[in-house]
């Protein structure tokens, strides 16, 4: 199990900085790809300059609270962990899956509702056309440049 999980120190230009999602995303398809079966953040949710903290280490969460101005900000890492606790339930087992592209990652689940969630993440400047194959069929699709996605198999 992961536990306290951060992808980066406290800077405010990275609430819209998409390169901070992708380490969410990069990091937690690794790591469930290598035997993790539960992964946890550091901190969810922090206020405006990274913090509370009693060492002065301030760091980047999912989510930030404008304290000031009583406003949630979502950083694009919250939605990246969406992919993986909205779409994998809890007991769903890992399945194999792999890619044959280098920019392409990706982790599978079957979930106990008989479901598979494939989360696909391309991390490269360019759309990578792929097909995915489950028993023999293929489906052609398109991950876009620097994106996320979660596919649902019934």
């Amino acid at each position: 199990m992961l536990t306290e999980g951060c992808a980066a120190d406290f800077d405010v230009n990275k609430f819209s900085d998409w390169s901070f999602g992708e380490k969410y995303g990069q990091s937690m398809i690794n790591d469930f790809n290598i035997g993790t079966v539960a992964w946890t953040d550091w901190n969810i949710i922090l206020d405006e300059r990274g913090g509370p903290n009693h060492v002065g280490n301030f760091c980047m969460a999912p989510i930030h609270y404008d304290t000031k101005n009583d406003k949630l900000i979502y950083t694009n890492a919250f939605y990246y962990l969406g992919h993986f606790s909205k779409f994998i339930h809890p007991g769903a087992k890992r399945i194999v899956s792999s890619a044959s592209r280098n920019n392409l990652l990706t982790t599978a689940y079957m979930n106990t509702d008989g479901k598979m969630a494939v989360v696909v993440m391309n991390k490269s400047d360019a759309d990578i056309n792929y097909l995915l194959w489950i028993k023999g069929k293929a489906a052609k699709t398109t991950a876009p440049a620097h994106s996320i996605a979660t596919i649902v198999i019934e």
